[in-house]
C-alpha cells in the first residue's frame, strides 16, 4: 500500500510539471517558470568548454570539466569545480596537458568520476592529433581524493593505445556485477575498449580486459557514444552503444563473450548513432544522431528481447525543442530526460508516455546567433554536458562558450527510481555496493 501511494504521488508530481512549455526562449524569458538558475561561472573563450562530470555524493560537491581548443582559442585539459555553494560556482583546480602548444586539435573531450578502494578518481578522455606528441594518448587519471586541497590532486596513470592513435573521444565508467569498476572507451577501430580501472590505479599492466565489437563493417571507428547499466530483470550488465550504421544492445555480463541482443539498424535518416541511453527497465531507449534538424527518437526494444524481431529500425516518438536545432547529450532519469541542447540550452521531457514526450521545463544558456556553431549547419556550441545529482536533484550543464551552469526544477528534489515503481538504475554508480555476482 505504502509502495503504491508513493507511485501515486510522484505520478501527481509529473502531472503538475507539465506546464506549457512549447512557448521557447525569447530575450525577455530564457527560461521555464519552473526552471530555477541558482548559479553561473564563465570559464573561458568560446567553443572551449566541452563535456562535465557530477559527483553524486552531497559530501563531496565537485563537477569535472573537460577543456578543450575547438577553435580559435582554449587550453586542453580539464577544471575542477566546487559547488559546495551552488550558487557560486568556483574552479579550485586547473590539469592542463604538458607543452600545450606542441599537443595538436582538441585536448579534452568526455570526462568521468569513479571510486576504487576508499579512494576517489577523475578520468579525463584526451585526443590528440598527428603531428605533435601523445597522438595515442587516450586519457589520464587523477586521484582527487583529499579535494578540496588543490595541492592533494595527483596524476596516477596514462592510457595509451599506440595501435589506435587519436584518443578517446567518448568514455564511461561503470561498476559491472562482478564488482570491478570498467572504464569503456571509443577507440580508431571497430569495437570499444574495456579497462579495469581498479587493476590500472593499483599500477597493474594488463588493464585492458576486453573489446566490445560492433556488427558494421568496413568501420575505422565503430563506435561513438556508450551507456552500461544493470538489467534489472535479467540480472545482467548491458552496454547500449551508437555508432556506425545505428545503435546495438549487448549482454557484457562475460565480458570475454559479449553477446548481441538487439541491433537498431537501417532507421531513416540515421546512418551513424550517436547518445544512447535506456530507461530503468532497459525498454525504451533515448537515441541521438548528430546533424542539424534532428530529433532525439524514441526506441522500444521490447519486439527485440522477445525475440520477436531480430532489429528494430522505426521510432515510437521522437522529440526536439527547435527544428532547426539539435539536441545532444541527455540523463535519463525516468519520467524525465535532461537534455543538453547545444542552441537551445537544457531541456526536460518526460517519458511518461513513451509514444508522446512532453517538454517540462528549459532554460537557453547560450544567447549567441543559432549560426554561431563549430560544425556545418551551424551547430555545436551552447550546452555540452549534462548530469544530475541523485541526492537533492541540483542539475549541472557546461556550455561550450558560456561556461557552468547550477539549476533546480521545481518538484524535482532528487531521484530513486523505487519511488517511480522502476529500478533504481541510472548513469549514476553505486561505488559502495557489493558485488552483484551470482544474481542472474
Amino acid at each position: 500500500m505504502k509502495r503504491t501511494t508513493t507511485i501515486l504521488l510522484a505520478m501527481m508530481i509529473v502531472a503538475f510539471a507539465f506546464k506549457p512549455a512549447s512557448a521557447q526562449w525569447t530575450t525577455e524569458k530564457p527560461g521555464s517558470d519552473n526552471i530555477e538558475v541558482i548559479g553561473h561561472t564563465p570559464l573561458g573563450p568560446r567553443l572551449s568548454i566541452a563535456d562535465m562530470d557530477l559527483e553524486q555524493e552531497l559530501s563531496r560537491p565537485y563537477a569535472y570539466v573537460a577543456r578543450m581548443h575547438y577553435a580559435e582559442a582554449g587550453e586542453k585539459g580539464m577544471d575542477i569545480v566546487s559547488l559546495a555553494d551552488p550558487a557560486n560556482p568556483k574552479v579550485i583546480y586547473r590539469w592542463r596537458i604538458e607543452n600545450q602548444d606542441l599537443h595538436m586539435k582538441t585536448g579534452g573531450m568526455d570526462v568521468k568520476h569513479f571510486k576504487w578502494n576508499g579512494r576517489y578518481y577523475v578520468v579525463q578522455s584526451l585526443q590528440f592529433g598527428s603531428g605533435g606528441p601523445d597522438n595515442d594518448l587516450g586519457a589520464v587519471v587523477l586521484d582527487v581524493t583529499g579535494l578540496p586541497d588543490p595541492n592533494s590532486v595527483k596524476e596516477v596513470a596514462r592510457i595509451r593505445e599506440p595501435e589506435t592513435p587519436g584518443g578517446f573521444h567518448n568514455i564511461f565508467i561503470y561498476k559491472h556485477s562482478s564488482g570491478r569498476v570498467l572504464l569503456i572507451t571509443t577507440i580508431s577501430g571497430p569495437h570499444a575498449n574495456v579497462y579495469d580501472l581498479g587493476t590500472l590505479v593499483e599500477g597493474g599492466k594488463n588493464a585492458l580486459v576486453a573489446k566490445i565489437p560492433t556488427p558494421a563493417e568496413n568501420t575505422r571507428r565503430g563506435y561513438h557514444d556508450f551507456y552500461a547499466g544493470f538489467h534489472e530483470e535479467s540480472g545482467t550488465d548491458r552496454f547500449y552503444g551508437g555508432g556506425t550504421g545505428g545503435y546495438y544492445v549487448y549482454d557484457f555480463t562475460d565480458m570475454q563473450n559479449p553477446s548481441l541482443l538487439v541491433t537498431l539498424t537501417g532507421i531513416s535518416g540515421v546512418s551513424n548513432g550517436h547518445t544512447f541511453t535506456p530507461d530503468p527497465t532497459g525498454r525504451y531507449v533515448v537515441a541521438e544522431t548528430e546533424y542539424k534538424y534532428a530529433p532525439l527518437r524514441i526506441f522500444d526494444l521490447k519486439p527485440a528481447l522477445d525475440g520477436t524481431r531480430n532489429n528494430i529500425n522505426q521510432p515510437i516518438s521522437a522529440w526536439t525543442p527547435a527544428w532547426d536545432g539539435l539536441v545532444h547529450n541527455h540523463e535519463v532519469r525516468w519520467p524525465y530526460v535532461f537534455v543538453s541542447g547545444y542552441h537551445d540550452g537544457l531541456q526536460v521531457f518526460s517519458l511518461m508516455d513513451p509514444s508522446n514526450p512532453q517538454t517540462v521545463g528549459y532554460f537557453d544558456t547560450f544567447t549567441g546567433p543559432r549560426s554561431d556553431g563549430g560544425m556545418s549547419g551551424g551547430v555545436a556550441n551552447g550546452a555540452f554536458g549534462i548530469d544530475v545529482r541523485n541526492a537533492d536533484g541540483l542539475i549541472v550543464i557546461s556550455d561550450m562558450t558560456t561556461g557552468i551552469w547550477t539549476f533546480r526544477m521545481e518538484g524535482f528534489n532528487g531521484w530513486n527510481g523505487e519511488d517511480w515503481g522502476v529500478p533504481n538504475v541510472s548513469s549514476a554508480q553505486k561505488w559502495d555496493e557489493e558485488s552483484r555476482e551470482g544474481t542472474n
